[in-house]
């Protein structure tokens, strides 16, 4: 009875056997050696490229393309949703580890970490990120400025009461120098070309006329009178 059931037993033992080793090197299919498709679960807010991935997780990959290697995309985690696009450029290690690998760009306090670079499991050859320099720019522009729990308002200083104020001595004015007197400006030299003066506009003589002609007048007439005195005839 033992001799018939022992081919069976040792059947099932085998297949049992066989089975556990299968499922001891079984691991789930969370990466792809062709687009490096890695699931990663962050715990804090980060900046990938140009985009702040909040809490949760996430499924990276490269574009599936044969010309460029280097193009990174970010989906939610059921891979609905792209969440980012990436153009990353080529980064090198010299030990490559068995799982992913992320290094971080650094960034100014209150702001993200910033994903530098990302290596695949047993890559030398990973994915850099550039430096977002606008983004961090405004996210920094947005964190508040951190006040000490010591800080306190400086308080106003107290009004001086009107006894205080009566008793102050006046204040006196400022001494002033004295302006200096205008230093006197030379006469202006006469200028030869002098404007000649005016004329009177009445109608006189002008200044060559003279007496002669009156004088000769009066010769003729004394002549003439004197030929008519003369011509006359003779009272008897």
């Amino acid at each position: 009875m033992q001799q018939k059931f022992r081919p069976l037993i040792a059947t099932s033992l085998a297949v049992a056997g066989i089975g556990l080793i299968a499922s001891a090197f079984a691991q789930p299919a969370k990466a792809d050696q062709w687009d490096k498709l890695t699931y990663l679960t962050i715990h804090e807010r980060m900046i990938a490229g140009n985009k702040v991935l909040e809490p949760g997780t996430y499924v990276w990959k490269l574009l599936d393309s044969q010309s460029d290697r280097h193009i990174v995309q970010i989906f939610d985690k059921d891979q609905q949703h792209l969440e980012e696009t990436i153009l990353a450029i080529p980064n090198y290690r010299l030990e490559p580890t068995g799982n992913s690998r992320f290094s971080f760009w650094e960034t100014p306090p209150g702001v993200p970490k910033a994903i530098r670079a990302w290596f695949y499991p047993g890559d030398n050859f990973g994915q850099e990120f550039k430096y977002p320099k606008k983004l961090i720019a405004q996210l920094a522009s947005a964190v508040p400025v951190p006040v000490s729990e010591s800080y306190r308002e400086p308080e106003p200083a107290p009004a001086p009461s009107p006894a205080a104020a009566a008793l102050a001595p006046a204040p006196q004015p400022e001494a002033t120098e004295p302006t200096p007197a205008p230093e006197p400006q030379p006469a202006p030299e006469a200028s030869n070309n002098a404007a000649p003066a005016p004329q009177d506009s009445t109608n006189t003589l002008p200044h060559t006329a003279s007496n002669i002609p009156l004088i000769a007048f009066l010769g003729l007439a004394s002549f003439g009178l004197a030929a008519m005195f003369s011509l006359a005839p003779k009272r008897r």
